[in-house]
């Protein structure tokens, strides 16, 4: 499928865990991400139109896709990732279908989900079991009688929540003075927040379930996995997954997606409260880093959105995972296994037997080469520490 010299583009905002799955299916890609990602360095990026980031100038990168649409026999399929990207679709919806097949939720629904606040009120409404979300106003005491509590961004933007919490995706606080001075450190780095109810445990309690539902309301495929390792290791970015079967979080994900009535793509997360109960945490409608060890698990929805939208018949039944994949970032990995307590001599071979590995694969070495390994050793080289060197950019899917 897609293999052809002129079957549509796959146009992608996001990175090489997207963009794999694709690829695996025989679907070549237009890449669109910041200068010297991995992903730019990709065999199976065909074309590579500039970035803009969504957050702060939206206008110029549609302007840029719709550019890069008119240079292309067919209306490529498009493809999205982070919070920001996914906005920008949604928001342009009606420019972009000029040029360009996608899959989105309605509008409204997507604004709902990506707002904490927001999201808290239709959860509300409709019954989920979501973590109550509390006003962060004074007076604190409602606060003080809850501690602990959880400080998340109100949205996933991470130019503004990064410099003042780098790389955690929240912050536990357990006293109303510590909430006082983190609530200061955001304010003046622009971030708004929400103060959510504390849901105990570590992130190895967080599971999540992914599907596609095609326009029909027909779910085409889904599966369920859990995180292993995050860095930082509480509330941090993924650095260690597993696709497996969760038939609870199977069965609670359905019957939210239902009465969601989203048509498209997500990923629910959950948590596994101390009493083996599922409170639901957040619905991204969106592309993510877990379609990579679903397509290899037999599970690869970025394929079957691909092929819906160019009119492959898809064969009946829902597509499901026949086999549990991992999936590591290894790079990263190796911080979170240090944090967690593995050894080495454990974490090798749990590198090794995943069969899915972020920007490193025998089969497409340039990404690790020239993304990752050259400008290391050329920090190194110019004298430049780890401390020193520009920090990394949390990926958007993680």
């Amino acid at each position: 499928m897609g293999s052809a010299g002129d079957a549509p583009l796959a146009c992608v905002i996001g990175d090489l865990d997207l963009v794999r799955p694709l690829g695996l299916a025989g679907i070549r890609a237009a890449v669109v991400a910041p200068p010297g990602e991995p992903v730019s360095y990709s065999r199976f990026a065909h074309a590579r139109p500039d970035w803009f980031d969504p957050w702060t100038e939206p206008d110029a990168l549609v302007d840029e896709l719709m550019r890069f649409s008119d240079t292309q026999s067919a209306p490529p399929i498009l493809f999205y990732e982070g919070d920001g990207d996914l906005l920008l679709v949604s928001r342009n919806r009606k420019r972009l279908r000029e040029g360009f097949r996608f899959v989105v939720p309605d509008a409204e629904l997507v604004e709902n989900l990506v707002d904490k606040r927001r999201f808290q009120a239709l959860a509300e409404r409709l019954g989920l079991p979501i973590p109550r979300i509390y006003r962060a106003e004074p007076p604190l005491d409602e606060l003080e009688r809850n501690l602990p509590l959880l400080v998340k961004p109100l949205t996933r933007r991470s130019d503004r929540w990064s410099p003042a919490i780098p790389w955690a995706k929240a912050v536990r606080v357990d006293t109303a003075g510590a909430l006082r001075e983190l609530s200061r450190s955001l304010d003046e780095a622009g971030a708004e927040a929400v103060v959510q109810e504390f849901v105990p445990g570590p992130e190895t309690r967080i599971v999540t379930y992914h599907t596609y539902v095609d326009h029909n309301g027909e779910t085409a495929a889904e599966f369920t996995g859990r995180k292993l390792r995050t860095y930082p290791r509480e509330y941090g970015h993924s650095t260690a997954i597993t696709v497996t079967a969760l038939p609870d979080v199977a069965e609670l994900g359905r019957e939210i997606v239902q009465r969601l009535a989203l048509r498209g793509v997500c990923k629910v997360d959950f948590k596994r409260a101390p009493d083996g109960t599922l409170r639901l945490l957040e619905v991204n409608p969106r592309f993510n880093l877990w379609h990579h060890p679903a397509a290899i698990a037999g599970a690869n929805l970025p394929a079957l959105v691909y092929g819906d939208l160019v009119g492959v018949r898809r064969s009946a039944g829902i597509r499901s995972p026949t086999r549990q994949v991992g999936w590591v970032w290894p790079t990263k990995d190796a911080r979170a296994a240090r944090a967690s307590g593995l050894s080495m001599a454990r974490w090798v071979p749990s590198v090794v037997t995943s069969r899915a590995k972020s920007t490193l694969a025998w089969d497409d070495p340039m990404p690790f080469m020239r993304g990752v390994l050259l400008p290391a050793l050329d920090r190194r080289r110019h004298g430049a520490s780890s401390a020193a060197a520009p920090a990394a950019r949390a990926p958007a899917g993680r």
